[in-house]
């Protein structure tokens, strides 16, 4: 139901009336006069900006304090987040640009060694590259002078060449 001018109007003056209790809360919460005159500013400026959602004729009071309260949880969500992101650039300040370290592997067990040396080489050198380098596509395209759609149907048929040579045997499945 759309809200004629008045009803925005009155709106606007009852939350100044609110504003000591508003201000009260605040203070209680962040325990510093000026923290709490942003919250309480970032409060009206939020109650302000979803008026559409109070509801005419209800607690406006509850409304406002809720709507305090959620800007303060918010807050204190995006300080905490912020103090993580410092800690961690103050112990590496590139720590953002570098990349995340490879997996630890001891290696391959012998028998995937074993069957990853019986593919193609074309087939194993993409699977090595992408699987086992983690290199991108365009990456291994590059460095095996193909283009990339090349390089998924090798490693497509590679992983699935691979797959057949790992599984275990019909026979070997009867006799366990």
């Amino acid at each position: 139901m759309p809200k004629t001018d008045t009803t925005q109007r009155t709106m606007r003056d009852e939350i100044t009336d609110h504003l000591p209790a508003l201000r009260a809360r605040a203070m209680k919460l962040c325990l510093n006069r000026t923290e709490a005159n942003d919250l309480v500013q970032d409060t009206v400026e939020r109650a302000l900006r979803f008026e559409s959602s109070y509801v005419p004729g209800t607690n406006l009071r509850a409304w406002a304090q809720q709507v305090l309260f959620s800007v303060f949880v918010t807050r204190c969500r995006r300080l905490r987040r912020e103090r993580r992101a410092m800690e961690v650039l103050s112990t590496d300040p590139c720590a953002w640009t570098h990349r995340d370290p490879p997996p630890a592997m001891n290696g391959l067990s012998p028998r995937v060694n074993q069957a990853l040396t019986a593919l193609p080489p074309a087939f194993r050198d993409a699977v090595r590259l992408v699987d086992l380098d983690e290199r991108s596509y365009k990456d291994a395209a590059a460095l095996l002078s193909v283009p990339v759609g090349t390089v998924m149907s090798r490693l497509f048929r590679g992983r699935r060449l691979l797959r057949e040579a790992l599984q275990p045997d019909a026979t070997m499945l009867r006799a366990a």
